[in-house]
């Protein structure tokens, strides 16, 4: 028996079951059983093989089997975006020799590893070795064996490149007139025997904790660029003048500005860091400086925002510079709200005092313990400043400083954006934007120590080490920044936060959700019905995408791959990544 195809003119060709015999001349002849045209092409297929002799695998159960099943789908994901921005490139750049391009695959794989689940690098010696794997990684990179040492000595080679990799980041991303974000934040240490762990203002609020310092850059988009590490007692405006002279000499941008908080770019920096270097800058004033500027007829008048919440005025004090003031309704009537809980608040713990010290037998009864015991309550709450304490041997009294208190209402919402950039470069309304903008440094902080990478706590005690370690968690967020722009379908991202920022009247106001963000909160799926998530749950579920390592009996020297099916969501994933998770490598 055997298949034919027979042509059929216009119609498709006719699939025919036919056997041949010889007729009583002995003539050949051939004899229809079936037509087979109905049924499906892989079905033909499979018949004809097994005419032609073929053996039929897997109906019994030892006819295929599965000798490996890793996790996959994640890191074709990520190890996929790499490839696709040359980062891996960028890592390796002219070297060839073989040590240094293990050195590579190591640090993409720590790369990888850190965004899909981060762990300690013994952690990560388990998860690629062949033998104990925990993913697909090890095996795409080829890595076998990897013992113990390997991945800090790759943190070594990453970090004496660290200069060359951030130069190319720089060329890519930046550019000269380009807006750059600076802002520095901490995580603490495990251990004592590091040089750079130094006790210091934890901003992860572990006082217990030695801590490390570091300044990161961006693009105004939130995308990193460079990181340093300093130690952990360095006060932020210390860290500003190496980031200029990276700016400037590293980077060889002649123009730039350099946006920065108010505890960051300070008068002083100003002076001495930035104006001498050339740059510009943007920043916020401080209160006291915001209050100079009100007293009396000063040019901070608060009939100005009788009819709108932005002015720029000039003054004296800043000579060379634009001060954009900015009147936020909805935040003053929040700090009015706030100031008067904390005010309440600290009245009824000073109640609590006086009653002791009225209270017959009271131990509480000199001037010097009532005093440390007021003290107590008014810093508590940061609002000593409010009260006028009346405080003598067995006496405590206190009441409102109402003037002061109303001196400052008067400020409520109001902040002043200091720039030197032009009027002609850089209008009022997109200055005080880009100040705003540093809320993405922010949450590339947010991503870095608890989200997604878990920078901290960090255990190792050679500088050299930690500041690798640093390096490669930027990296990692690097990558991640390219795939939360991908995947922003899919996650709750706001796909059209700029858009709904250039329709506001006034940058001053609250940035309110688009509509379409707002429907993702609500209904947790995007415009096209697909179920939205967080970037981490999506890298999960990613994950359950198995690399399957198949092998049948027949052919024990030729094993294949075998991807398991993927769901709706991995599909709208990977072509929204413009990957094929199978050719991932």
């Amino acid at each position: 028996m055997f298949i034919d195809v027979v042509p059929n003119r216009g119609s498709p060709p006719a699939v025919l079951l036919r056997e041949s015999y010889r007729d009583e001349n002995g003539r050949t002849q051939k004899r229809t059983l079936a037509n087979l045209s109905k049924l499906p092409g892989d079905v033909i297929e499979m018949l004809k093989a097994l005419l032609n002799g073929g053996a039929l695998i897997g109906t019994a159960p030892k006819d295929l089997a599965i000798e490996r099943s890793l996790p996959h789908g994640h890191v074709a994901a990520v190890l996929g975006t790499i490839r696709k921005i040359s980062l891996d490139r960028l890592i390796l750049s002219t070297a060839k020799d073989a040590a240094s391009r293990r050195f590579c695959d190591l640090v993409v794989a720590m790369m990888v590893d850190r965004l899909i689940t981060p762990r300690s690098k013994l952690g990560f010696v388990r998860a690629v070795d062949e033998e104990t794997a925990a993913t697909s990684l090890g095996n795409l990179l080829r890595l076998g064996k990897v013992k113990d040492h390997e991945p800090y000595e790759a943190l070594d080679w990453l970090l004496e490149r660290q200069e060359r990799i951030e130069n190319g980041l720089a060329r890519r991303h930046l550019k000269d007139g380009i807006l750059v974000l600076y802002d520095v934040s901490s995580s603490y240490f495990e251990g004592h025997c590091c040089p750079l762990a130094q006790f210091g203002h934890s901003r992860d609020h572990r006082s217990d904790r030695l801590q490390i310092v570091y300044g990161l850059l961006c693009t105004r988009d939130g995308l990193p660029i460079a990181i340093e590490v300093f130690e952990g007692n360095a006060a932020d405006p210390t860290t500003l003048k190496s980031q200029v002279d990276k700016l400037k000499a590293r980077f060889g941008i002649k123009r730039v500005v350099l946006i920065g908080d108010r505890g960051m770019i300070t008068s002083a920096r100003i002076r001495d860091d930035l104006k001498t270097s050339s740059l510009d800058w943007i920043t916020c004033l401080r209160a006291p400086q915001i209050q100079a500027l009100a007293q009396g007829d000063g040019p901070l008048q608060l009939s100005l925002f009788d009819e709108r919440d932005l002015a720029e005025i000039s003054s004296p004090d800043f000579p060379g510079e634009r001060l954009i003031m900015c009147r936020n309704r909805d935040l003053a009537m929040e700090r009015a709200r706030k100031r008067e809980a904390l005010l309440k608040a600290t009245e009824r713990e000073l109640a609590r005092v006086q009653a002791n010290v009225r209270r017959k037998g009271s131990t509480l009864r000199s001037a010097a313990e009532i005093g440390l015991a007021v003290g107590e309550v008014v810093n508590a709450k940061k609002v000593a400043k409010h009260f006028a304490l009346d405080i003598r041997d067995g006496h405590f009294s206190w009441s409102r400083k109402i003037e002061q208190i109303a001196a400052e209402a008067k400020l409520d919402g109001i902040y002043v954006i200091r720039t030197s950039v032009p009027k002609g470069e850089l209008s009022a309304q997109n200055a005080v934007q880009a100040y705003k903008d540093l809320s993405r440094v922010e949450r590339a902080f947010r991503s870095l120590k608890t989200v997604d990478l878990e920078i901290r706590p960090i255990r190792h005690w050679n500088a050299n080490r930690v500041r690798a370690h640093v390096f490669l968690c930027m990296l990692a967020y690097h990558v991640e920044w390219h795939l939360r722009q991908r995947l922003a379908p899919l996650l709750f991202h706001d796909t059209e936060l700029d858009r709904g920022r250039a329709a506001r009247i006034s940058p001053v106001a609250s940035t309110e959700p688009s509509a379409s963000a707002r429907s993702k909160k609500a209904i947790k799926r995007n415009a096209n019905g697909d179920p939205v998530h967080s970037f981490a749950g999506l890298i999960d579920h990613l994950g359950t995408m198995t690399r399957n390592i198949m092998r049948m009996p027949q052919a024990k020297k030729h094993p294949f791959t075998l991807l398991s099916k993927s769901t709706p969501l991995q599909d709208q994933a990977f072509k929204l990544l413009d990957l094929d998770p199978m050719r991932v490598q």
